[in-house]
C-alpha cells in the first residue's frame, strides 16, 4: 500500500531539459506490506506558466528513499521526517541547481 502522507506546492527555481519550471510538487511517501516498510520524498517540477497551471510534468522528477526497513508506518518517524522535510528536500534539489520557496506555497498542503 501506497500513502502519501504529505503533499505541497511551491514556487521554484529549476531549468530541465532546456524547460524553465518555476514551481514544485513536494510529496512525503510511505510504501508498506508484508512486514516491511519505505518512505520517500519526490520533488516534480513543473512550468507554472500562470496562477492555474499545475499540469505536472514528471520528466524533472527528484526523489530519494529515507528509510526502508522491517516493520509498519510510525507516527513518531513520520513527525520527525515532517519536521525535517524542507532541509531534505533542499539537499535533494541542490544536487540539481533547483531552489524550493518554503515561504511561498501554491495553495494548501495536505497530509495523511
Amino acid at each position: 500500500m501506497t500513502i502519501d502522507i504529505y503533499e505541497g506546492y511551491f514556487k521554484a527555481d529549476y531549468v530541465f531539459d532546456g524547460v524553465e519550471r518555476r514551481a514544485v510538487k513536494v510529496v512525503l511517501t510511505c510504501e508498506s506490506g508484508e512486514g516491511m516498510v519505505s518512505y520517500g520524498i519526490g520533488l516534480a517540477f513543473f512550468p507554472h506558466v500562470d496562477e492555474e497551471d499545475y499540469a505536472v510534468s514528471y520528466d524533472a522528477f527528484m526523489e530519494k528513499e529515507l528509510y526502508k526497513g522491517k516493520g509498519r508506518r510510525s507516527k513518531k518517524r513520520e513527525e520527525e521526517m515532517l519536521r525535517d522535510l524542507s532541509g531534505m528536500c533542499d539537499d535533494l534539489a541542490r544536487q540539481d541547481g533547483a531552489t524550493i520557496y518554503w515561504d511561498c506555497p501554491l495553495g494548501k498542503e495536505r497530509t495523511a
